[in-house]
């Protein structure tokens, strides 16, 4: 399995630095992937939908540690490289806490 796709839609916010999406092997796309800013760095949430209890559900989401791992080091790198370009473009410095 290949990520052949990273979207990134960069936010300037508190805790939510980016949304974004993945295809994997140009046939699957994942939407609604969230990168979080948390206690221990950034860590990429998997798109989730609330239930009746209040409580929410991942949609999608790596079965094992190795595979979350891989996919939140390269949309992580990617977050990064967008949000390098659009300060440099923009003349602008987003928040980094």
């Amino acid at each position: 399995m290949e990520i052949t796709e990273i979207r990134i839609s960069v936010r300037d916010d508190n805790k939510l630095k980016a949304f974004a999406s993945i295809t994997l092997d140009n046939r699957f796309v994942i939407r609604g992937l969230k990168i979080i800013e948390g206690a221990k760095g950034l860590f990429v949430a998997m798109p989730s939908r609330k239930r009746p209890d209040g409580t929410y559900q991942d949609v999608a989401h790596p079965i094992n540690n190795e595979t979350r791992d891989w996919m939140e080091e390269q949309i992580i790198a990617k977050y990064e490289e967008d949000r390098e370009k659009l300060e440099t473009e923009a003349g602008i410095e987003l928040s980094q806490e």
